[in-house]
């Protein structure tokens, strides 16, 4: 147990896993959020339990995983630099970059959100015709959304792609990953918020659909978990090595254990094998979506760590 944690080839420990999970959710939370909006709401997306709690959850997720990150640098007074001075060859950088715009974007689209809400409670005329300018693009501003969302998904694995030494994390299939089981996460977070902070119905168009997102995604997870193995074991050398050491001890049991049969098994075969009264029933969508959510942090934690334990 000690030596799953601490090892010589260890550089990330577990705040890093936590920034990860919260990238993935506020991702794959404002990718939800606007599939919503355009092809189920369509109109009073606004009065949405779901869209509501994306409106708070995605940009305090990332502020929250800045402050890790910023906290975890080895000279944390210096984290504005990355703000100011960009550089082009550098992942952390680029990241810095995309983080800004998402931020900036991502208020313009809760603003136009939320306009007729903006203009009742501020009531002065500049204030309404900005936000009327503003909701005048929210068609553009939610494709927009959606591409950011996804840049960000996937970043969070070209963080981990960047660590070249490492051959398990430095997998083409990583971000790919990452996006996937940033989904889940976010689809965990969306019922729970749903149900138990917004008293949204089970049957609510937003819920239902969600919950129909549910197995397509795990069925993805665990194929591009089968192709990031596969891609190791097949390359030879360290790279088969890596995927050894991982599969095997004490992370190969959180794997097996934590990710296949909590995270991928044990959904499928509750999907499989319950009834639909069981599965529109508010405490198992509640219990399903917190085992997501720890599932999702377990693979993080896996990946992570399992990752550093071999270098090239």
């Amino acid at each position: 147990m000690n030596t799953a944690f601490h090892f010589d080839t260890l550089v990330w420990d577990w705040p890093i896993a936590v920034y990860l999970l919260l990238i993935g959710i506020s991702s794959g939370m404002v990718i939800i959020a606007v599939l919503l909006k355009r092809h189920i709401l369509v109109a009073n997306a606004a009065d949405d339990g779901v869209i509501k709690a994306t409106t708070i959850i995605a940009p305090l997720t990332v502020i929250l995983g800045l402050v890790i990150l910023i906290f975890h640098l080895a000279r944390s007074w210096t984290f504005w630099y990355l703000m100011v001075f960009y550089n082009p060859h550098s992942i952390m950088s680029l990241g810095v970059m995309l983080f800004q715009i998402y931020m900036a974007v991502l208020i313009l689209w809760i603003i136009a959100i939320y306009q007729a809400k903006i203009s009742d409670i501020i009531n002065l005329a500049w204030v309404s015709r900005l936000v009327r300018l503003i909701a005048k693009g929210e068609r553009g501003l939610d494709i927009i959304m959606i591409f950011l969302a996804v840049l960000l998904g996937v970043y969070t694995g070209f963080l981990l792609l960047a660590l070249k030494s490492y051959p398990l994390l430095n997998n083409p299939v990583l971000p790919l990953l990452f996006l996937a089981s940033g989904l889940t996460s976010a689809v965990a977070m969306a019922i729970l918020c749903g149900l138990m902070f917004y008293k949204q119905s089970v049957h609510s168009p937003s819920l239902a659909f969600i919950h129909k997102l549910e197995l397509p995604l795990i069925i993805m997870e665990f194929g591009l978990l089968a192709v990031f193995f596969i891609g190791l074991i097949f390359g030879g050398g360290q790279k088969e090595v890596a995927a050894a050491t991982a599969l095997r001890g004490f992370w190969g049991a959180v794997f097996w254990l934590g990710v296949m049969g909590l995270g991928i098994l044990l959904p499928i075969a509750l999907k499989l094998l319950c009834s639909e009264r069981i599965k529109f029933n508010k405490a198992y969508l509640v219990t399903m979506s917190a085992i997501g959510l720890c599932s999702v942090f377990i693979l993080r934690m896996f990946i992570l760590y399992a990752g550093q334990m071999v270098m090239a």
